[in-house]
């Protein structure tokens, strides 16, 4: 089997899965997912991050193909998520007296998922483990994404490991480095993971670039995506990007309709929009489009338009994620406008105020409500003007 080498005596052991149809359970994977793994065979032989335990079966195989008979010492666990640590237990059995490593918030969590683990190493901030001729140095970063997170960076070859910070969303379809594929096909991919994992905790996915910047990288392997060794200015200038939240000029409009009255009125805002000059407009159907795909471009473009029809004196059923989904990662520094459709009763765009208010929106426009069809020409002037205003304020 052909084994893929960062450097001389660290390989890549990582799989792809194109299985899986919703990562978390929620957000769709139309281009699959990796999960990656790493080995380094020194005087000793450590395993970083290993991978969801469905492909358990593949995961051992390469490790073993490396491996040629050795033994496995040390396991290190940056991320307790199980889609990396899920398959702990079978490494365990697998190599019996294989050292866990992890930080002081590490086990709590994972024994709570796996049950006891007895040969366990906890290692601290700036701390070093001695392979041979590689070290590992260990760095705290809380939060990103969750408490007990932690990247391992290798001295010798400048390799950071850096669990889900500098990840994406895609398998590696052949090319497992940046430089071996076309990087406008992953930067989707990889502001939507942004976007809907690590976007919550933007600063501290900042102040972790920001302990990483002493360290003289000479390449980042995250636990998702691409290994980076060619492009790292390009990868580090778009999460730093990403958590200032410094958005590019764009418009997304967002709507919810039952029978089609508040899509039309989305074109006709769309329309008022486009003709203030703005060229980068997406227009979604929360019913059709699952909202992480909405949150990625949310978080790229500075302008956001959201209707929703009325529905039983509320809004639209499916817009209730989206605006839950807002307010729980805060995009900053948006602008935003309003409207929606009512016919026997109102609700949709009173509703959407109220998640707006919370949210601390800066509404730079009058929220307009139509009721039944958008047929009178009163109602479509303010719907184009809505749209318009919100372009100006996005250019301006």
């Amino acid at each position: 089997m052909q084994q893929i080498q960062l450097t001389e005596n660290i390989f890549y052991v990582g799989v792809n899965d194109r299985r899986t149809d919703l990562f978390e359970n929620h957000m769709e994977l139309p281009n699959g997912v990796s999960y990656n793994s790493y080995l380094i065979v020194d005087e000793k032989v450590a395993l970083i991050d290993p991978v969801e335990a469905g492909f358990i079966e593949e995961y051992l195989f390469k490790v073993k193909s490396v491996l040629q008979g050795r033994q496995v010492d040390y396991l290190i666990i940056n991320h307790d998520e199980p889609d990396h640590s899920s398959s702990i237990a079978a490494v365990m059995r697998e190599w019996p007296e294989v050292q866990v490593v992890g930080n002081a918030k590490t086990f709590p969590p994972l024994e709570a998922f796996y049950g006891p683990i007895e040969n366990k190493k906890v290692v601290a901030e700036g701390e070093t483990l001695s392979l041979g001729s590689h070290t590992l140095q260990f760095f705290m970063v809380p939060m990103v994404h969750w408490p007990e997170s932690m990247v391992s960076y290798e001295q010798s070859s400048g390799i950071v490991f850096s669990n889900d910070a500098f990840g994406g969303f895609g398998a590696l379809n052949g090319g497992i480095f940046d430089d071996q594929v076309n990087l406008a096909f992953y930067e989707d991919d990889m502001r939507r993971y942004y976007a809907n994992i690590v976007g919550k905790v933007a600063m501290q996915a900042l102040k972790a670039i920001e302990k990483l910047g002493g360290l003289d990288i000479k390449m980042i392997a995250p636990s998702h995506g691409l290994v980076w060794r060619s492009n790292l200015a390009w990868v580090l200038g778009k999460y730093t990007q990403w958590s200032k939240q410094e958005s590019e000029e764009g418009v997304v409009i967002v709507y919810g309709s039952m029978h089609g009255n508040t899509g039309v009125m989305a074109d006709i805002v769309a329309r008022g929009a486009a003709e203030a000059g703005i060229k980068e407009l997406k227009v979604y159907d929360i019913a059709k489009t699952e909202v992480s795909f909405i949150m990625s471009d949310i978080w790229k473009y500075k302008g956001v338009i959201i209707g929703a029809c009325a529905h039983y004196g509320g809004m639209f059923p499916n817009m209730t994620l989206l605006t839950h989904e807002i307010n729980e990662f805060k995009p900053k520094d948006k602008v935003y406008g309003l409207f929606g459709g009512m016919s026997w009763s109102g609700g949709g765009v009173k509703t959407l105020a109220k998640y707006a208010e919370e949210g601390k929106w800066n509404l730079v426009a009058d929220s307009v409500e139509v009721k039944g069809a958008p047929i009178r020409e009163e109602d479509r002037d303010k719907l184009y003007n809505l749209g318009k205003t919100v372009a100006e304020a996005v250019k301006g």
